[in-house]
């Protein structure tokens, strides 16, 4: 995003488009997902199979029943509430608040982009590595009054070359 004010963030939130509202929806992998595929995150899409890691429900796995691009949730099976009528109705959960355990890879289109992500993040920390550092400007220091031990420390100093004056007069006279 280009603006950091909150209010402008959230208004692009809401207002986003549904290819934009669709990287929203990303949610990380389990280890063995990450260390297989190469890939930390991914958008979660209904049928891949998710545990829950925040709210009452923490813990619990289930496959994504429905994706509510609209609203920023996702509804899994088995996360269900009653109603005061007696109804259940699915529960929706925030994507970010999931761990995605298992993908759906029906879609090549999705196969493919995973092949492409990995190779995308595999080229990361090599890019990162060729940047020069820049210089960091240190900053002038104030001058303070001399300690006591700086006083000592150069008085000893003092002591020493007057040592190794004498020494070296008191051979040759």
């Amino acid at each position: 995003m280009k603006t950091i004010q909150p209010r402008k963030q959230r208004k692009m939130l809401y207002q986003a488009p549904s290819h934009i509202r669709y990287k929203h929806f990303s949610a990380p992998l389990s280890p063995s997902l990450r260390a297989s595929h190469d890939v930390r995150s991914i958008p979660v899409r209904s049928g891949d199979t998710v545990r829950i890691l925040r709210g009452d429900r923490k813990g619990l796995e289930g496959k994504v029943t429905r994706v509510d691009r609209k609203n920023y949730k996702i509804f899994v099976e088995g996360v269900t509430r009653e109603k005061v009528d007696g109804t259940t109705t699915f529960m929706p959960i925030h994507p970010s608040k999931v761990m995605i355990t298992n993908l759906n890879l029906d879609d090549k289109w999705r196969r493919e982009s995973l092949k492409i992500e990995a190779a995308v993040e595999a080229e990361k920390p090599v890019e990162e590595e060729k940047k020069p550092e820049k210089p960091k400007k240190q900053r002038k220091k104030k001058k303070t009054r001399k300690t006591k031990a700086k006083k000592t420390e150069r008085a000893v100093e003092k002591e020493k070359t007057e040592e190794k004056e004498e020494q070296e007069e008191s051979p040759s006279g």
